[in-house]
């Protein structure tokens, strides 16, 4: 079978660095090109240094090269702009991992509708589409912690923390992504207001309808490089059991998405493709765990999960990721 081909847009920064690690090793990919302005010219392993001796592609600023999929990694609100200036070729499939694509009233461009390509909630529709708006990061995590409940008609109030890694907040330097300021430091941002919101509430009424549903959400970030892990709380009268059987019954055809019956923790996930859920009932109080790479299943991993599916490939080809352990 010949082998799909793939150009990355953006490819300089750290979803788009994670992007080429996974699709050099994909055995069902050839990496045609990767655009970068900045970096044109130089070799991939000048900016990724881990890729040095596993490939001697070049950075390029060309677009005349046509592929069958085309990545875009560019900042949130470049993509479409990207894609205004220079219109892919025609049966081009693309995948979008900024935020310009994920609501409904953003998802289409000219010939592309833009399917939010969460798979655990829209794998159908993925397999049948011709451009992916991939999740957000604290969207995937927090999602996947609540798509069960949703699908069971039982979400109401909903009062969710999580914490990311300083990968979440891209390469570039700022105030606080510096080291210096995120060592032995943790803080709260965007309280109630962060830009994922809008997205996980069209995903859950996508599956709970004509429902209120109130989510708060406090988001942090963390004195470490990558990862999310995320907290739900929501008042619940069913018992632990059935509960914990909801959750297995949705994901059991779901390779990446995981349901523990003991507690979770962070390195679980790192260097993985993997989402792992658990619950814990106390009394009345239902709280769903749920953590994630935010570089791989909460960015890159799951592009590459949806590129598998957009091209009838095995789910899980190119992702069986060694995780860090310790």
């Amino acid at each position: 079978m010949a082998k799909i081909t793939a150009g990355i847009i953006g490819g300089a920064g750290y979803t788009g660095g994670e992007l080429i690690r996974l699709l050099i090793n994909h055995p069902g990919v050839e990496l045609s090109f990767v655009h970068s302005k900045s970096s044109a010219g130089k070799p991939l392993y000048s900016v990724h240094a881990d890729l040095i001796g596993d490939t001697e592609l070049l950075f390029t600023d060309s677009l005349e090269t046509k592929v069958d999929c085309l990545f875009l990694c560019t900042g949130h609100g470049e993509a479409r702009k990207f894609l205004e200036a220079h219109p892919p070729a025609a049966g081009t499939k693309i995948i979008d991992l900024s935020n310009d694509f994920r609501l409904k009233e953003q998802s289409k461009l000219g010939n592309w509708n833009f399917v939010y390509g969460l798979p655990e909630l829209n794998r159908e529709a993925i397999r049948k589409a011709n451009a992916i708006a991939n999740p957000g990061c604290f969207a995937t995590a927090i999602q996947l912690g609540l798509l069960p409940l949703a699908k069971a008609g039982l979400l109401d109030e909903i009062y969710t923390t999580g914490i990311t890694g300083s990968t979440g907040a891209g390469q570039g330097l700022s105030a606080t992504s510096h080291f210096s300021w995120r060592a032995n430091n943790i803080q709260a941002y965007k309280t109630l207001t962060h830009q994922h919101l809008g997205e996980i509430g069209e995903s859950l009424l996508q599956l709970q309808p004509d429902s209120d549903i109130d989510l708060s959400f406090v988001p942090w970030r963390g004195d470490f490089t990558r990862g999310i892990f995320i907290s739900s709380t929501i008042h619940m009268e069913l018992p632990y059991e059935e509960l914990q059987a909801l959750f297995e019954v949705f994901y059991s055809d779901h390779p990446f998405t995981v349901v523990s019956t003991g507690p979770i923790y962070l390195k679980q996930i790192v260097n993985t493709n993997k989402a792992i859920v658990q619950l814990e009932k106390v009394g009345s109080k239902l709280v769903i765990h749920s953590a994630i790479d935010n570089l791989l299943k909460g960015a890159s991993g799951q592009a590459i999960q949806n590129m598998n599916l957009l091209f009838g490939l095995d789910e899980c080809m190119g992702l069986r990721l060694k995780g860090v352990g310790f």
